[in-house]
């Protein structure tokens, strides 16, 4: 699951690169690349680089040999630079050594520049950026060195220089497994949001238009270049044009990034999705970081699970895993906010074909009771009767859980059911029930559950979700369900979703602090 990359372009042999500013008075030979970097082809000018930065930073002159000793033997010499952002490595360095005691760090308020998201942004060249953060690794690596041995930097950077130097900031313990892998991939999300973060290519989304009306296939505006340029920058467009008109390549990515974040899919752009593209980074990274934190908590038994339903309610989706792949995935609608469906684990143990519809106590007082006291016909219509002093709805196609319900034992009485409402799906907030869980996929659940079971054919299964008689049938093999809450998580092709905190349980962490650190 994690993801290793090889820094290939910080490989093979070669001299070090330097702006081309700083050399523009030299007689020189040198090549340059398409991303405008300077390949110097001989040891004098890497020495002229050298000794006019070191000249401009005196406080480092000590550390010249050990800091171009990192630039030996590197193509494209900048070291801390992806293209011309930062790289991670760079944030890593920076944030690592911020939290060394004791650590004096010479043109301490140049490199924290670097990093400056405010208006007084560096302006420094990439070269004297690249080599002061070349001299923080050296410092930094001195005032870890407990033995005080004589250090091969060089050779040590090849070490730091790879993901698991991020991987053992993403952890409280690097060492200390996660069983649900759902953490990794989440993990690998958060480090392309990180790079996002840290730089300069996320701009805000300002519409053109106020007040903003919705835009369709074939419209033309400003925002819809911005637009493009976001779901770019999330990977949901291959390619970024640049053009503000609406198009049959926009409508794709437009369509990935609504599936993928639980919106109604369709091609209109409305105002809440232009403000959902606005979340901040920040935002995004900290909605990481706690749902990675979730997944700790998870039961370490779903790694182990052969079989499973997993029933994700901000995402309102359950999936239903065999063998170790999707066997289904279905749209469920969940409780209300003021009837809560319960976070919890448990094991399927009955599926109940043509079920009675036992009404809650709760339900008869609050809703129904008034409604029999004036209409005697009332229980009649409804397909309900009166037994032993409670209501229930008899099997049937309008019954309120459907053809067919799966059980699990809970105090809480919560349960998966059909439902008659199939309407309820097209709404993008489902959150509907009294608590339990209404699955648009029931039957085709039902169908894949008892595969295992040869005397349950389809048509035994059709002729008992038809039944006017409750058919209920024991497994033999209980089915763990997991009902989580999850508000962001990665689907089988490695895209992230982030979905609407509709219980507002993040809003009740944010001031909890997690252990998750990436920097």
């Amino acid at each position: 699951m994690r993801t290793f990359y090889s820094f290939t372009v910080i490989l093979g042999l070669s001299f070090f690169v330097f702006s081309f500013s700083k050399l523009e008075s030299t007689n020189t030979t040198y090549t340059k690349t398409s991303n405008n970097t300077i390949v110097y082809h001989n040891n004098h000018d890497v020495d002229e680089i050298s000794n006019d930065f070191f000249k401009r930073y005196s406080d480092l002159k000590k550390y010249k040999s050990d800091v171009m000793s990192l630039y030996k033997n590197r193509t494209l010499g900048t070291i801390w630079f992806d293209e011309d952002e930062i790289s991670e490595f760079g944030t890593v360095l920076y944030e690592k050594a911020k939290k060394t005691n004791d650590l004096v760090i010479p043109y301490q308020k140049e490199i924290d520049q670097l990093f400056s998201s405010s208006s007084d942004k560096s302006t420094l060249s990439q070269t004297d950026a690249d080599m002061l953060l070349s001299s923080l690794y050296v410092l930094y690596t001195k005032k870890n060195n407990a033995d005080k041995k004589k250090l091969a930097y060089n050779e040590m950077l090849k070490d730091f220089l790879n993901y698991s130097t991020i991987e053992e900031t993403a952890t409280v313990d690097a060492n200390a497994k996660v069983e649900y892998d759902q953490y990794y991939k989440l993990q690998d999300i958060l480090k392309k949001y990180k790079r996002l973060e840290n730089s300069s290519k996320w701009k805000p989304i300002v519409p053109a238009e106020t007040p903003y009306k919705d835009l369709r296939p074939d419209a033309v505006s400003n925002t819809i270049a911005q637009v493009r340029t976001r779901l770019y920058l999330l990977g949901d467009l291959k390619n970024d044009s640049k053009s503000d008109v609406y198009d049959r390549e926009l409508m794709d990515a437009v369509m990935k990034y609504k599936v993928r974040n639980g919106f109604k899919p369709n091609y209109i752009l409305a105002e809440e999705h232009i403000k959902e593209m606005n979340v901040p980074l920040e935002d995004k990274v900290a909605t990481l970081k706690l749902n990675m934190e979730r997944c700790r908590e998870i039961s370490a038994l779903i790694a182990a699970s052969d079989e499973y339903v997993l029933v994700n309610v901000p995402s309102y989706e359950l999936i239903y895993v065999k063998n170790g792949k999707v066997q289904l995935t279905s749209p469920v609608f969940v409780g209300a906010p003021l009837t809560k469906t319960t976070i919890f684990n448990g094991e399927i143990d009955r599926i109940v074909f043509s079920p009675y519809w036992t009404v809650p106590q709760s339900i008869v007082q609050n809703e129904l009771r008034s409604k029999i006291a004036s209409d005697p016909n009332y229980l009649a219509e409804k397909n309900m009767e009166m037994i032993n002093g409670q209501v229930r709805q008899k099997p049937g196609p309008d019954n309120s859980l459907g053809l067919v319900k799966f059980m699990f034992p809970n105090p809480d009485d919560i349960y998966m059911h059909d439902t008659p409402s199939k309407t309820l799906f097209d709404f993008e907030k489902r959150t509907f029930s009294h608590g339990c869980i209404n699955v648009k996929m029931a039957k085709e659940l039902a169908v894949a559950m008892l595969k295992d079971y040869p005397e349950w054919t389809q048509e035994k299964i059709d002729k008992a979700m038809a039944g006017k008689v409750e058919n209920s049938f024991k497994l033999t093999k209980k089915v763990p369900i997991y009902i989580t809450y999850f508000t962001s998580l990665v689907n089988e092709k490695g895209e992230v979703g982030f979905f609407q905190d509709v219980y507002e349980k993040d809003a009740n962490l944010t001031n909890t602090e997690t252990s998750i650190t990436v920097n």
